[in-house]
């Protein structure tokens, strides 16, 4: 959930970034937004291999929170890339 969370916060910062016409700072921060997913995911995809392994991982809401934030995440994501390339157009 935090790494998913500061890639969300990174994200937003790029919107912000490119909103002031900072596109180099943008596409830094989609950069380092990018580094915090793939930790997202290299966390989800360890627990997607214990339980592969036959190891019981217990279903909680926290676990299930985490899961949005990042799916959300990697939409946001998405979305920056196009509205960061929208904003670069209309400079």
């Amino acid at each position: 959930m935090a790494y998913a969370g500061d890639a969300r916060s990174r994200l937003l910062e790029a919107l912000n970034a490119a909103q002031a016409g900072d596109y180099d700072k943008a596409e830094e921060l989609v950069l380092a937004a990018d580094d915090c997913i793939v930790d997202a995911h290299k966390a989800q995809t360890s627990l997607l291999a214990k339980e592969a392994q036959g190891d019981d991982i217990e279903l909680s809401v926290t676990l299930m929170h985490g899961q949005d934030h990042l799916m959300t995440t990697i939409l946001l994501k998405d979305l920056m890339k196009h509205l960061i390339e929208l904003y670069k157009r209309g400079s």
